[in-house]
């Protein structure tokens, strides 16, 4: 698969700066374009609308997402420890593309809310052909979406108040992960 160009990633690295840090109404494309270092004309050369950019963020999500699936599915130490340890995972660039995405799908997108509801399908999906039991699979992909909650919650009580207590230390998440597989073992 081809890279898409730099002007156009870059467009799209704004574009969820934006909605990330200040909402999706304040991502027009004057603010995009600005934020972008590039010219109105230049962001329209790559996404002739609003709607336009939101599909290229919604198809960059899913190009991160294709990547994600491959490391679930590969990962040395199986899918289980692979997908319950990234869930804690901030600030990558698929955090960036799922959390603008959905706040895009707050904000009553439904591009956006059909890209999310997506995404945790394929998880669900990747997690089922690791897990014999399809009711485990899905408390895993739970787990991980409450991993992910507590712990974008946590970094954004860091920030406002400067301090965090509640992590979820590397031992609690061994013995989490060793849980998860023990189950898992008994459910084949």
């Amino acid at each position: 698969m081809s890279r898409p160009p730099a002007a156009r990633e870059a467009v799209l690295d704004a574009f969820e700066r934006i909605i990330i840090a200040e909402g999706e109404r304040t991502a027009t494309l004057d603010a995009t374009a600005r934020a972008a270092g590039v010219s109105k004309g230049g962001l329209l050369y790559h996404f002739g609308s609003r709607h336009a950019l939101i599909a290229g963020l919604v198809e960059r999500l899913h190009r991160r997402i294709d990547d994600d699936v491959d490391r679930i599915h590969t990962a040395p130490d199986g899918a289980i420890s692979y997908f319950v340890r990234s869930s804690v995972a901030l600030e990558t660039p698929l955090d960036h593309s799922f959390v603008a995405t959905v706040r895009l799908a707050q904000g009553g997108d439904r591009q956006a809310a059909e890209a999310i509801g997506a995404v945790r399908s394929r998880w669900l999906v990747e997690i089922g052909r690791h897990v014999a039991d399809p009711s485990l699979a899905l408390a895993i992909t739970l787990i991980g979406d409450g991993l992910y909650y507590h712990s974008a919650l946590q970094a954004d009580l860091a920030t406002r108040a400067g301090v965090i207590d509640d992590e979820i230390g590397k031992p609690e998440m061994n013995a989490l992960v060793a849980l998860l597989e023990r189950i898992a073992g008994e459910s084949r």
